[in-house]
């Protein structure tokens, strides 16, 4: 369903190639997720409880803060441009698409969001780097950076020039 939901976003996917690619008929569909909003917003969150997972494991590291994010970045570019057609990130790539007109799609990604960042703010608490920009400052700074990474992967940017985009900017995250 996530590629589904990745290829065409909420509105253009169908309930038949979404069926499909639950491997349910309709009835079944609806009786294990409700309606489809409520099977995108549950499949958002899914995909974001399983990333903040994955950024704490490498955040919570002991090794340079610098190195840290130079994994972490990576990480994501690696799934954001995986091929044959790079999908970039299912939340600022679809869901904010759908977020004026699905109040409930805006708010589950705005939820995901906020714990990347509190992710991201949990990782520079830990870290040695001075106290001026606070934790919170940087994980919004190196949210943004993750954000614009999804966005331009979405768009076609080629993986080395998201990483010397990503390499570029830690430095600054990191001053």
């Amino acid at each position: 369903m996530r590629d589904v939901f990745l290829a065409k976003g909420f509105a253009a996917a169908s309930l038949d190639e979404l069926c499909a690619a639950a491997g349910l008929n309709r009835p079944s569909l609806y009786a294990a997720f409700g309606d489809k909003e409520q099977l995108y917003i549950g499949m958002l969150r899914h995909i974001g409880q399983k990333s903040v997972e994955a950024m704490d494991a490498i955040l919570s590291a002991s090794d340079p803060i610098e190195q840290r994010l130079g994994r972490l970045y990576k990480g994501a570019i690696d799934i954001y441009t995986k091929p044959p057609k790079p999908p970039g990130c299912i939340i600022v790539g679809t869901a904010t698409v759908e977020s004026p007109s699905h109040p409930e799609i805006g708010a589950a990604a705005n939820q995901i969001l906020a714990s990347f960042e509190k992710a991201f703010e949990r990782g520079f608490v830990n870290s040695d780097l001075k106290p001026i920009p606070s934790p919170a400052e940087r994980a919004s700074m190196a949210g943004a950076i993750l954000y614009a990474t999804g966005i331009r992967a979405r768009l076609g940017v080629p993986a080395s020039e998201l990483r010397a985009f990503t390499r570029s900017m830690i430095p600054l995250i990191c001053r």
